[in-house]
């Protein structure tokens, strides 16, 4: 009967890979990645993860152990055990830096006004905000003039007053048209989406972590326009309430003994054509 079961679920969690998979697998083939080179992540990171999660009493596990959890062969454990190819790209960095200035300013009750708007910024002040102290209480490795420059390129603010105030547009999220933004956020959101919802799936009794989703089938093209507009409304509010309530914690647990762990929440929202063959 517990065979029985182990085979039950199996099946049921090779069901649940595929189902996950297949976006990611449709996304590599079209950037070129092929199946041998899958294969070659997935065997590291089965290792990878086997040392790191699958611990007995915090002692090291061997690489016996490692062969047995994941069907790698033990020579390969051997060679790729203490080899890591994770790293974040230059461009990564980058997109963070701009996103957390974006962020702060839509938070800070110093640069946004009694209805939560952005204020315009002087570039430097004496006294008060300004737009290069924003940038620097964010990080002082980039100059604000490079912060603003790239700013300016993705459209997202704009200099008036003889280019000494700069002025955050009304739209200023990311925009998704750049290669490196989309792979960023996809990595981030995504892989965060993934392991909550890990987590949830395997732990015993309540879930740890908030997940959940709304749908309905049958729907026509103008409600599912109607539907998408209001979700896309519902989001944004959430989230930029959420931006404000966070970066005040953030303020507020600034130099606590502790205070090292972090949060992503995200909304989404899919729809799909899912009408019979004979319909096309």
């Amino acid at each position: 009967m517990m065979a029985s079961k182990e085979s039950d679920q199996g099946g049921a969690w090779v069901s649940a890979a595929r189902r996950i998979l297949r976006p990611l697998v449709k996304a590599l083939i079209a950037r070129g990645i092929t199946a041998p080179s899958l294969y070659a992540i997935l065997k590291s990171l089965y290792v990878e993860v086997a040392e790191r999660d699958f611990r007995l009493d915090d002692e090291p596990v061997t690489d016996s152990r490692i062969s047995v959890l994941t069907g790698v062969h033990r020579k390969d454990v051997r060679q790729l055990r203490g080899r890591s190819d994770v790293g974040e790209p230059g461009p990564g960095r980058r997109i963070t830096l701009i996103a957390t200035v974006i962020g702060r300013w839509l938070a800070d009750p110093e640069t946004t006004d009694a209805e939560g708007r952005p204020l315009p910024l002087p570039r430097q002040s004496e006294k008060g905000p300004s737009f290069d102290r924003l940038v620097t209480s964010v990080s002082r490795d980039v100059r604000p003039r490079t912060i603003l420059d790239e700013l300016l390129r993705r459209r997202l603010v704009s200099l008036d007053e003889g280019e000494q105030r700069v002025t955050l547009q009304a739209e200023a999220f990311l925009d998704q048209d750049a290669g490196d933004d989309r792979l960023h956020f996809f990595t981030e959101n995504l892989g965060d989406h993934v392991a909550a919802a890990t987590e949830n799936v395997l732990a015993e009794g309540k879930p740890p972590f908030f997940e959940r989703a709304v749908f309905y089938n049958n729907l026509s093209g103008e409600s599912l326009n109607e539907i998408e507009a209001k979700a896309r409304t519902l989001g944004t509010e959430a989230l930029s309430d959420l931006n404000r309530f966070g970066y005040s914690q953030q303020s507020q647990d600034a130099g606590k003994k502790g205070a090292h762990q972090r949060f992503r929440f995200g909304i989404y929202f899919y729809r799909v054509d899912e009408r019979p063959p004979e319909e096309d």
